[in-house]
């Protein structure tokens, strides 16, 4: 039987605050499939995950096959606008939800894993993380600052990530990221600089594969998901629009679950996909292949 097997491999996936993301499912998948897994996780929703945690409210997702439960070997307060803490504004090293989390920049996180695990500590890093504070308004009405936050946080901090995480690699190391289609397609409603940034994303997923490849031995990809409901999609306002319509017009009419990205995400970081780099998977039931809508658009 050929199979995903990831045992001795340490995961960090940066951007998990909740169970309902792709970034939770990639966790769960890269634990089933036998990898020990950390987490970074934005510091403002840090406190009530890890007390959601204690509490026993997520025990159902939780749950891995064979009775097993996925657990987190560490979990990193991370704010991928921050590269060090020094570039943080005092107004939010301050703030009463990142005061006492430490140094939550990426340099920080960085220094905290090779404390914690050595100078040889991961295998697989994935980038779930995404934000645009002007989502909600159309392209050319997005200020600069919001573009460039959008830009910051949802593509650079991908850059920003292979740098810093790279020389912790171990050989034969994968970094993945998510994208989606409105870095290729007009999404309308999907804005504030957030389809630049995925565009951005994607481009730099082939030259980082070059980059890193030839610097440090790692591969690089990217996931391009459908639409799913996680809460920060949920945050956009037509999230169930996004996936009936999706569904109702790809050559296998269903929505995708957040599962199917996360079984993706671990073959595309075993061994398996060792010759695989510098690529955009997608993963929407043929979604993208379209050229028009199926049946005149009607669902």
């Amino acid at each position: 039987m050929l199979a995903i097997d990831l045992s001795g491999k340490r995961a960090l996936v940066a951007g998990v605050s909740d169970d309902g993301g792709f970034g939770f499912a990639i966790a769960r998948s890269l634990a089933q499939a036998g990898a020990s897994i950390c987490l970074g996780s934005w510091p403002p929703a840090l406190g009530i995950f890890t007390k959601l945690l204690e509490r026993g409210k997520m025990e159902e997702s939780m749950r891995l096959d064979g009775g097993r439960k996925l657990e987190f070997e560490r979990i990193y307060p991370l704010d991928a606008a921050f590269d060090t803490l020094a570039e943080a504004p005092a107004e939010i090293r301050e703030n009463k939800r990142y005061k006492d989390q430490g140094d939550f920049s990426i340099q920080g996180m960085t220094d905290r894993i090779r404390s914690d695990f050595g100078a040889s500590a991961l295998d697989i890093v994935v980038h779930s993380l995404a934000n645009a504070p002007e989502v909600k308004s159309p392209l050319v009405d997005t200020s600069r600052q919001g573009y460039l936050s959008a830009i910051s946080v949802s593509a650079y901090s991908n850059i920003s990530l292979v740098r810093h995480l790279a020389p912790l690699m171990r050989p034969g190391g994968a970094f993945l990221s998510l994208t989606y289609m409105a870095g290729e397609r007009v999404i309308p409603g999907y804005g504030g600089g957030m389809s630049s940034a995925k565009a951005a994303l994607e481009a730099d997923t082939r030259t980082l594969a070059f980059e890193a490849g030839r610097r440090w031995g790692v591969r690089i990809n990217a996931i391009s998901a459908g639409p799913w409901a996680s809460r920060a999609a949920t945050a956009i306002g037509f999230i169930d629009n996004m996936i009936k319509y999706t569904a109702s017009n790809s050559p296998l009419p269903r929505p995708i679950d957040a599962a199917d990205v996360g079984h993706t995400a671990g073959f595309l970081c075993s061994s398996l996909a060792r010759a695989i780099t510098g690529s955009v998977v997608y993963v929407d039931n043929g979604y993208h292949a379209m050229g028009m809508a199926a049946d005149g658009g009607e669902g």
